[in-house]
C-alpha cells in the first residue's frame, strides 16, 4: 500500500508513475477524500475539546449547587455529542473509501524501470547459453512426455478438469528430484527452508497484495479460506505485525508448495502441456531487507534463480519488465526465461521482484535500527521463483531429448533421480 503522506505531497509524480503503468488514477478523487477526512478530523477534535470543557463546567456548576445552569450545559453537551457522532461517521466513511482506493492502487515503479506499454517493451538484460538446436525431429514436452508415459494430461482432465495433469513413474520422480535439488541449492546459498500451509486467510493474502484486487484469480473455500497462488504469500506474512532487528537483515527464506491459480491464462494460449495450469509446484524465495539494500538484494535473488538454470544447463535470458507489464506489488521485476524448443522462444520460469515497503505497509512488517534512527521503519520485501517446477521439467524434457526418444537427465539431477536417462 502506498504511503498516504507521500501521495498527498507528490500528486503529480504519483499520477505520472501510475499512468506509466496503464493504471487509471483519480487524483481529484483522492484530494477530495483526503480533504474531507482531514476536515472531519479537525471537526472531531474541536467538538471533543468543547465537550471536555463543558463537562468540566458541569462539574463546577453542580459543586456550586447551580443545577439549572448545569442542566442547560448538559443540553449543550448532548447537542455536541450528536454533532460529534455525525463527524465521526463521516470520517469513518471517508476513511473507508480512501483505504479502499489505496488498497486497489499498485506500487510505484522504481526510476530504473523502463517506461513501456506492455510486454513488447520489456528490455533484455543478459543471456546465458545458446538456444538448443537439434539434427533430428524433436518433440514438444507434451508429446514426448506422453510417449514415455511420464505426463498424462488426459487423465488429469478426467480427475479434475482442463489444465490439470498427472505425472507417472520417472515423471513423478523428476518432479520430486527438481524440488529437492532446488531447495538444496538455495539452502546452500543461505536461505532458510520453511514448510508452510497451502491455504491462507484473507488477511494474509491482503498483506502481499492478492486481495482485494485479484480475488477472482484465487480458489476460495466455503469457509472463506484461499488456496495459495504462491508461497510468497505465506513466507512474507511470517513476519506480519512484527518488528525485526536490522542486524538480522537481510532474511532469506525459501519453501516448496503446491500453487493454485483459477485464472490460468486466456483461452487458446498455452493450452497444451504443463506450462500454464491451475495447479503447479514451485519453490519460492522471499527476502526481507533494509531500504538501502533492497535493490541490491533483488540483483542477488535474480542471480540465485539463474544459478539453478545454469546448474541444470538450460539456456535462458533475463529481462527487465517495463512499467506497463509490472505486477501489482512490484516496484521492479526481472523475469528469467528459459529456452523452450517447442515454442522456439524463451518462456518465463521465474519472476524476481523488489516490492519496496508496499507489502510491508499492508502486513505491518517493520524493523528497528537504533544505531541509525529512532523508532521503526517499514522493511523492504522481495520475492522470486526459484523455480517453477513444472516449467523446469518441461524445459528439461525438451532441451535434453535424444534422437532415440529418451531424455538425458542433467548431471546435477542424477543423484536425485538414480538414473542417467529417462526411457532407457
Amino acid at each position: 500500500m502506498l504511503d498516504i503522506r507521500y501521495v498527498r505531497e507528490n500528486l503529480d509524480a504519483v499520477a505520472e508513475n501510475l499512468g506509466n503503468q496503464n493504471f487509471r488514477w483519480d487524483s481529484e478523487k483522492f484530494v477530495e477524500l483526503d480533504e474531507q477526512r482531514r476536515s472531519a478530523i479537525v471537526q472531531e477534535e474541536e467538538l471533543q475539546a468543547s465537550r471536555n470543557k463543558l463537562t468540566k463546567d458541569i462539574s463546577g456548576l453542580m459543586r456550586d449547587g447551580k443545577k439549572e445552569e448545569a442542566e442547560a450545559v448538559k443540553a449543550q453537551v448532548r447537542d455536541i455529542n450528536e454533532r460529534l457522532a455525525e463527524a465521526s461517521a463521516l470520517r469513518e466513511r471517508v476513511d473507508g473509501e480512501l483505504h479502499q482506493m489505496l488498497c486497489s492502487t499498485p506500487n510505484l515503479t522504481d526510476p530504473s524501470v523502463p517506461v513501456g506499454k506492455d510486454e513488447n517493451d520489456n528490455v533484455e538484460v543478459r543471456r546465458w547459453g545458446t538456444p538448443t538446436e537439434f539434427d533430428f525431429d524433436y518433440k514438444a514436452h507434451w508429446d514426448l512426455g506422453a510417449d514415455l508415459n511420464i505426463i498424462d494430461c488426459e487423465r488429469g482432465v478426467k480427475l479434475a478438469g482442463s489444465r490439470f495433469y498427472v505425472l507417472g513413474g520417472a515423471g513423478a520422480r523428476l518432479e520430486r528430484a527438481l524440488i529437492n535439488f532446488m531447495l538444496d541449492t538455495h539452502t546452500s546459498r543461505g536461505y532458510k527452508e520453511w514448510w508452510v500451509p497451502a491455504m491462507a486467510n484473507g488477511d494474509t493474502l491482503f498483506g502481499t497484495g492478492q486481495l482485494p484486487k485479484f480475488e477472482e484469480d484465487l480458489y476460495k473455500t466455503t469457509e472463506g479460506m484461499y488456496m495459495i497462488p504462491t508461497a510468497e504469500v505465506q513466507l512474507t506474512n511470517l513476519h506480519a505485525g512484527e518488528v525485526l532487528d536490522a542486524s538480522d537483515l537481510p532474511l532469506k527464506y525459501c519453501a516448496f508448495t503446491p500453487c493454485f491459480r483459477e485464472e490460468a491464462g486466456s483461452a487458446g494460449r498455452d493450452t497444451r502441456g504443463i506450462i500454464r495450469v491451475h495447479q503447479f509446484s514451485k519453490v519460492e524465495m522471499v527476502k526481507f531487507a533494509t531500504p538501502e539494500d533492497g535493490f541490491n538484494q533483488l540483483e542477488l535473488m535474480t542471480e540465485d534463480a539463474e544459478n539453478v538454470l545454469r546448474l541444470l544447463g538450460l539456456p535462458h535470458r533475463v529481462i527487465t519488465l517495463c512499467t506497463g507489464d509490472l505486477g501489482f506489488s512490484a516496484a521492479k521485476t526481472y523475469d528469467v526465461e528459459v529456452w523452450m524448443p517447442s515454442y522456439n522462444a524463451f518462456k518465463e520460469i521465474s519472476s524476481c521482484s523488489c516490492c519496496t515497503d508496499f507489502q510491508a505497509r499492508r502486513a505491518n512488517i517493520k524493523y528497528r535500527d537504533p544505531e541509525n534512527f529512532k523508532g521503526t521503519r517499514f522493511a523492504y520485501t522481495l520475492n522470486g521463483s526459484g523455480l517453477a517446477v513444472g516449467r523446469c521439467m518441461a524445459a528439461i524434457i525438451e532441451n535434453y531429448q535424444q534422437p532415440d526418444g529418451t531424455i538425458k537427465v542433467p548431471d546435477v539431477l542424477v543423484p536425485y533421480m538414480g538414473c542417467e536417462y529417462i526411457g532407457k
